[in-house]
């Protein structure tokens, strides 16, 4: 019986094995840019605004390809449409190791990430079509997994050399070159349309204020930790290893974490489970600023439990905003948070550079501890206004992995089961729980 499980399992993965080689390429040489550039940067004496603006740089072009990726693909296909974001990602990296400039860089990072968006799409619009829907939860978890591992083990590549030299420049644009290559040599049939999803900001408030308050708000905070962790870790003395681990410590204790808070979201008021979360991370903003530690071990400590909690964030607001929708728009309201979450990790990143050019290193945490404060206050709020969903009547809780690998189409391949047309244009419920109150 074993055995013919076994079996059954390779059969069902083998068909999309040379989808999630090609992701694994594109994310180590994604983990190896991301943190190559801002370590380099600060050695090259580049302001921490500087540095905060290559995020911003980023979520701007993260944005932009989730919502040009569809009518792109629609016009030259998925295979070079594909084939065209991996090489103008090899492009942006090599680039970048010879113009070493702020305005280059910050201009080169937005091309990555307009081509880390398409990519994405492209792959798992792939995935989905590949996948039967009551098998959609467990190929998208081994498919976040393999981006996980890919995208750490590429942070850790920075403990091999000088990153003051050449060499992970070049080793990102190959890598960024072979995760063309198992996709275009694939012979799985051409995937159907990509998800596009406008953003209807006033429709996701009627949805939920809470979610789109709150995910507008944890766009900051992450996007400013993920950018300008590795600045800070490297200007209060961590060695390069140290530096790495700091940066890919709390992306793992994220996606830990998600497991027991997704049990426990589904089982009680969501806003509760994100109240407590987010104090958490309030607790580590604060051990950051008041300790301000400077050893390898105390560093490490609060960066997993900040990660542990900012990273889990996220799939609780998602989970949240969906209890509230009405049937049939799960893709309409994640896609939406999906690109709020975007527009926030715009402002996250400049403002903490600023924040650290001005201040100093604690004062990113000072960031996000405002981030975090606000999302405590306005949800304290909300749940002393309405009541929370009937368990009965929520949704199941979805890992999901926000931020740099996220898209439109990540929102599509992890639902469960296929997502039915809306009836109408509204995202809401005819009375949602979470409706704005309407007194004075």
């Amino acid at each position: 019986m074993r055995s013919s499980n076994r079996s059954g399992a390779i059969r069902q993965f083998l068909p999309i094995s040379a989808l999630l080689l090609g992701s694994a390429f594109l994310l180590f040489a994604g983990g190896i840019n991301g943190l190559i550039l801002p370590v380099r940067g600060n050695i090259e004496g580049f302001s921490s605004i500087s540095l905060g603006l290559l995020g911003t740089g980023w979520a701007l072009g993260y944005v932009a390809g989730c919502l040009l990726t569809p009518g792109l693909v629609a016009r030259v296909g998925h295979i070079r449409a594909f084939g065209a974001f991996c090489a103008f990602a090899a492009v942006t990296i090599l680039a970048s190791a010879i113009v070493i400039e702020p305005w280059a860089w910050i201009t080169l990072r937005g091309v990555c990430g307009f081509c880390f968006a398409g990519t994405a799409m492209v792959v798992e619009s792939w995935l989905s079509e590949q996948t039967k829907p009551n098998q959609r939860g467990r190929v998208f978890g081994v498919y976040t997994m393999v981006n996980l591992g890919a995208n750490t083990a590429g942070y850790m590549m920075l403990v091999l050399g000088d990153p003051a030299g050449f060499f992970f420049f070049a080793l990102a644009a190959i890598f960024y070159c072979l995760a063309l290559v198992p996709t275009a040599l694939s012979s799985t049939t051409t995937p159907a349309p990509l998800v596009s999803v406008k953003l209807n900001l006033r429709d996701l408030w009627r949805n939920s204020p809470v979610a789109v308050f709150a995910v507008f708000w944890v766009g900051v905070s992450n996007a400013a930790f993920g950018t300008l962790a590795a600045v800070y870790a490297q200007k209060v003395g961590l060695v390069l290893s140290a530096v790495a681990f700091f940066t890919a410590i709390p992306i793992l204790a994220g996606a830990i974490m998600q497991i027991p808070v997704g049990m426990l979201s589904d089982k009680m008021d969501r806003r509760r489970v994100l109240l407590g979360v987010a104090s958490l991370a309030l607790i580590a903003d604060f051990a950051f600023i008041v300790i301000a530690p400077e050893g390898r071990t105390l560093n490490l400590i609060l960066a997993a439990l900040l990660g542990g909690s900012i990273y889990a964030m996220y799939p609780i607001i998602v989970a949240h905003a969906n209890d509230h929708a009405a049937p049939g728009t799960a893709i309409q309201i994640s896609g939406g948070l999906l690109l709020t979450y975007g527009i926030g990790s715009i402002v996250g990143p400049t403002v903490a550079g600023w924040a650290m050019e001005t201040v100093g290193n604690r004062a990113l945490f000072l960031t996000t501890a405002l981030s975090h404060g606000v999302v405590i206050l306005y949800t304290l709020w909300r749940i002393s206004r309405k009541a929370a969903v009937p368990e009965r009547e929520k949704s199941s809780f979805q890992p999901i992995n926000v931020g740099r690998t996220s898209s439109l189409q990540t929102v599509e391949f992890s639902q469960n089961e296929p997502v039915e047309p809306p009836a109408s244009d509204s995202l809401a419920a005819q009375s949602p729980e979470e409706a704005p109150d309407r007194t004075p």
